[in-house]
């Protein structure tokens, strides 16, 4: 597996969002009995999951997107390398850039996710068109140890309900088809 989450509290902040922060109210260093965290935070900080609701009025909060677009096959590859005319079920692009609204158009006919490592894909036009298309939209990713290619992706974000973004733990498999794994090929890679 190749985890491709930025870590919450060092990770990148969109300008404007309020930063992710921590406070330790219990503590076994302090000889309370247990450790217990509260945690402030933005639902757009770090690796993150916008849903339609971000920016179209009565769109589906982050509850109600289809876990199906979450999950499975999916492509990483630069921009430039990209055929807008021939694009994957859910594509991982490299690189921090701005998608334009043409690009977007051709994203919101072909695909069911686009991720990017930018924590915003572009402006609100662009946001508006792939969210009113029900995409979902990953942003914040970091690729910097996935080659182009082909991977099996999981990316499920936590169940904030009514909420219009969730941060999210992302994770690419070499496995294509995600992981199907017999126990006891499960407990051989375990060991390694």
């Amino acid at each position: 597996m190749i985890d491709i989450t930025q870590e919450l509290f060092s990770g990148k902040v969109y300008e404007g969002d309020t930063p992710p922060s921590f406070t330790r109210v219990k503590s076994l260093e302090r000889g309370d009995g247990y450790s217990l965290t509260d945690v402030t935070l933005c639902a757009h900080n770090g690796t993150h999951l916008d849903a339609p609701a971000h920016f179209i009025r009565g769109g589906k909060t982050i509850e109600q997107i289809s876990l199906f677009r979450l999950c499975g096959k999916c492509s990483v590859a630069r921009i430039g390398s990209l055929d807008f005319s021939r694009l994957p079920a859910r594509l991982l692009v490299k690189g921090v850039f701005s998608l334009s609204a043409e690009q977007a158009e051709k994203i919101a006919a072909q695909c069911l996710l686009f991720g990017c490592e930018a924590q915003s894909v572009g402006d609100a036009a662009v946001h508006r068109i792939l969210l009113s298309a029900e995409i979902a939209v990953l942003e914040g990713l970091d690729l910097s140890q996935a080659a182009e290619g082909e991977y099996g992706l999981f990316a499920l974000p936590a169940k904030l309900g009514g909420a219009d973004g969730a941060p999210v733990r992302a994770v690419l498999t070499e496995e294509q088809d995600g992981i199907a794994f017999t126990a006891a090929e499960f407990e051989n890679r375990r060991q390694k």
